[in-house]
C-alpha cells in the first residue's frame, strides 16, 4: 500500500466504483476498490458466475518496429519467437543476477507490434527498463495512463459478452492466451483470453474515453448471470488458490524464477541470449538451496505474509510469502520458501503465527483448478 500523503491517481472507472459502494484504498499509486459487498462474496461470484475487476492500474508498454520482437525477447526469460500474431504468453523479466524484476504478460499483435503488461507497483521501473532497451532499436511508448483495462472472469464471462452485442458473441471462440480486436458497446477494444483468477475469462483493453461505456454495458448484460463487481481483496484470494505469484510477496528482486516455481517460463535453451541467462544457468548448475512450496494449515491459524516457517523442532527455516483462508476450499492455505529438501509433498512443518507455532503440511499446487 502507499503512503496516504502522496498524490494518488484515479482510473477512468473511479466514479463507478464509488456508485457501487466500493471501499477505496491506496494501492500502487492509485485509489482502488479493495471490496464492494465483501471479499468472500465476490470471490465466490467469480468461481461460480462472473466478476469484473478494474485493473487499469496495470502498466501497458508498447514496442513497435522491425526489431521490437527482438528487444522484447532479450528482456524476458521465455521464447518470444514462439508467439504468432494474436498470441500471448506469461513470462518474467530478470536482471543480470537472474532475479526477478517483474512477472509480465507479453502480447504479440503483429511481428512489429508488441505489448507488455507489467505490475502497477513496478510500472516506473519496467517502463524505464524497456525504454532503455528500445533505444536505437525500435519505437517505445508507455500507454499506461491512456489505457483502461478490465478483467471479466468466471464461468459465465462469455455468456455475458455475447449479450453485450457487437463482436461479443464471437469472443467465446477465442483460444486461451490469444487476443483480437473487438467492438463492444460501440467501442473499439482488444480482448485477450487471459486472467489472474484461475477461472476462464478475458481482459479487455479500452481507450480511457470508452471505459465507462464498456464497463456499464458488461455490468448491465451480466445482471441476468449474477455478475458482481470485484475488488483487489478477492483478486488476491483467487490468485492464491490458483497458485499464481504476486510480485512483492512471492517474487521480487531477491528471488529467482527457478526457486519461485517459475522454471517453466525460463527457456535456457532458446537460441537468443536474454538478460540474466548466464546467471540462471549458473544457479541451476549449483542447485537450489530453497524453493517455494504450497501448504495447508493443519492447526488453527492463518499464515500471513512475512510469518516465519519453522521445522518440527521450532528452528526458523523459511518465510511465508502469501497466506489466507480459501473461500473455495474452506481451508487456510499459503505459499512460502523452504529448504529444498522440505518441499516434498507431505512434509510437515510449523508456522509462527504471532508467537504461536501452528502445524502445517506441504501440499500439491495449484490448491484449486477449475474443471476443464
Amino acid at each position: 500500500m502507499n503512503d496516504t500523503n502522496e498524490t494518488l491517481r484515479r482510473t477512468p472507472l473511479f466514479d463507478e466504483h464509488v456508485k457501487l459502494g466500493g471501499r477505496i484504498v491506496p494501492f500502487a499509486g492509485f485509489e482502488m476498490p479493495v471490496q464492494y459487498k465483501g471479499i468472500t462474496e465476490e470471490h465466490l461470484a467469480v468461481r461460480t458466475r462472473a466478476g469484473m475487476f478494474d485493473v487499469s492500474h496495470m502498466g501497458e508498454l508498447l514496442l513497435t518496429g522491425e526489431h521490437a520482437g527482438a528487444v522484447v525477447d532479450y528482456l524476458i526469460t521465455s521464447d518470444a519467437s514462439k508467439l504468432g500474431d494474436g498470441q500471448a504468453m506469461y513470462t518474467c523479466g530478470c536482471n543480470e543476477q537472474g532475479t526477478i524484476l517483474d512477472d509480465l504478460l507479453v502480447y504479440r499483435h503483429t511481428a512489429d507490434k508488441w505489448m507488455v503488461v507489467c505490475n502497477a507497483s513496478n510500472h516506473a521501473k519496467m517502463s524505464e527498463h524497456f525504454r532503455k532497451a528500445a533505444l536505437n532499436h525500435c519505437e517505445f511508448r508507455d500507454e499506461t495512463f491512456d489505457t483502461a483495462l478490465v478483467a471479466l472472469q468466471g464461468p459465465k464471462a462469455y455468456d455475458i459478452l455475447a449479450k453485450v452485442g457487437g463482436d461479443g458473441p464471437e469472443l467465446a471462440k477465442l483460444p486461451s492466451f490469444n487476443l483480437r480486436p473487438a467492438v463492444l458497446a460501440g467501442a473499439k477494444t482488444t480482448v485477450a483470453r487471459t486472467g489472474y483468477t484461475g477461472e476462464d475469462g478475458c481482459e479487455i483493453f479500452i481507450e480511457n474515453k470508452d471505459a465507462v461505456k464498456v464497463w456499464s454495458a458488461i455490468m448491465e448484460a451480466g445482471q441476468a448471470f449474477g455478475i458482481s463487481p470485484a475488488g483487489l481483496g478477492c483478486r488476491d484470494t483467487l490468485r492464491l488458490e490458483a497458485r499464481l505469484s504476486l510480485y512483492g510477496n512471492d517474487i521480487d528482486e531477491t528471488t529467482n524464477p527457478l526457486e519461485a516455481g517459475l522454471a517453466w517460463i525460463v527457456k535456457l535453451d532458446k537460441a537468443s541470449d536474454f538478460l540474466g541467462k548466464a546467471a540462471l544457468i549458473k544457479i541451476k548448475e549449483q542447485g537450489l538451496k530453497r524453493k517455494i512450496a504450497g501448504f495447508e494449515m493443519v492447526g488453527r491459524g492463518i499464515a500471513r505474509h512475512g510469518y516465519p516457517l519453522l521445522d518440527m523442532q521450532g528452528k526458523p527455516v523459511g518465510v511465508c510469502t502469501s497466506g489466507s483462508p480459501s473461500p473455495t476450499l474452506n481451508k487456510n492455505i499459503g505459499l512460502g520458501y523452504l529448504p529444498t529438501e522440505m518441499t516434498k509433498i507431505g512434509t510437515q512443518f510449523k508456522v509462527d503465527c504471532r508467537g504461536k507455532a501452528v502445524d502445517a503440511v506441504v501440499v500439491k499446487v495449484p490448491f484449486y483448478k477449475r474443471a476443464s
